[in-house]
């Protein structure tokens, strides 16, 4: 079965969801599209509706999980009950298609979404992957997340590690900003001042990689001359592989946690 993702239910609007809405409004969708459970007091934009809790009846063309991925098992019985003829859609890290099939088995079909912040601005990675989707409902996911970056279906069994590259990768970037910065202090650098500039460095060089023929590996040779000071530093980087031994094992950590949660979710009780 496919649909038109028209109207959606948000549950939960933290950091993600968020996000996502904040994103969805900036590429022009009427706010009158978006129901959101929220019990807090955060504020929300104007034609949004605010639901201090879960309703017990409503009818919905997706319904987007918001929520830590701890308080699955909270929000499973009263999402079930609205998710008949709705799209599931699920920000919950770890947790699988099979285990939203369990939780949600009325819905017309589970969709995995991995987003990181950078949707409120549209340029974020979009990592998905689908559970009872034709072509036609697949097209219409992708062109609901496309306001939002560059969204990819991807396979499930590949879902961690995407998720540490892309999800948890924007923390990674950011520590090595904040050491590139704290460094460039320690030799002498006024710290609000290397701040700054290590921004606008990565801000530019990021821009140019996107727009570059080349790869980023052949970009970082290409700015390295035999001799100079680039090739100097990025032999540091290079010795022994050492940057990318280190990033291998921060992905492998990340990734493997991943597994840890999925885990973890299959062993909760389903409620009915």
């Amino acid at each position: 079965m496919t649909q038109r993702l028209e109207t959606i239910l948000l549950v939960g609007c933290g950091n993600m969801a968020g996000a996502m809405l904040e994103g969805w409004l900036a590429a022009g969708l009427e706010p009158a599209r978006f129901t959101v459970v929220e019990p807090s007091d955060r504020r929300l934009p104007g034609g949004i509706v605010r639901l201090p809790s879960i309703p017990d009846r409503g009818q919905f063309d997706a319904i987007l999980l918001g929520v830590k991925p701890q308080l699955l098992g909270e929000i499973a019985a009263p999402v079930a009950k609205l998710a008949g003829g709705a799209t599931i859609l699920s920000l919950l890290a770890g947790v699988e298609l099979a285990t939203l099939t369990a939780r949600f088995p009325a819905a017309t079909a589970h969709v995995r979404v991995m987003p990181n912040l950078a949707v409120a601005l549209g340029k974020a990675p979009i990592a998905l992957a689908e559970r009872g989707l034709d072509d036609t409902g697949r097209a219409s996911v992708i062109q609901l997340m496309q306001p939002l970056g560059t969204p990819e279906w991807v396979d499930e069994a590949q879902f961690d590690l995407v998720t540490a590259l892309t999800g948890s990768g924007p923390a990674f970037v950011y520590r090595f900003i904040d050491a590139l910065a704290a460094a460039a202090a320690d030799l002498g650098l006024p710290r609000d001042q290397a701040d700054r500039m290590a921004l606008a460095m990565v801000e530019g060089a990021s821009a140019l990689a996107a727009q570059s023929p080349d790869s980023p590996g052949a970009l970082a040779d290409k700015v390295a001359s035999k001799g100079g000071m680039t090739r100097e530093g990025l032999d540091v980087l290079d010795a022994d592989s050492a940057l990318l031994t280190l990033a291998r094992a921060t992905l492998r950590a990340a990734r493997d946690r991943g597994a840890e949660l999925a885990a973890e979710a299959r062993k909760s009780p389903v409620e009915g």
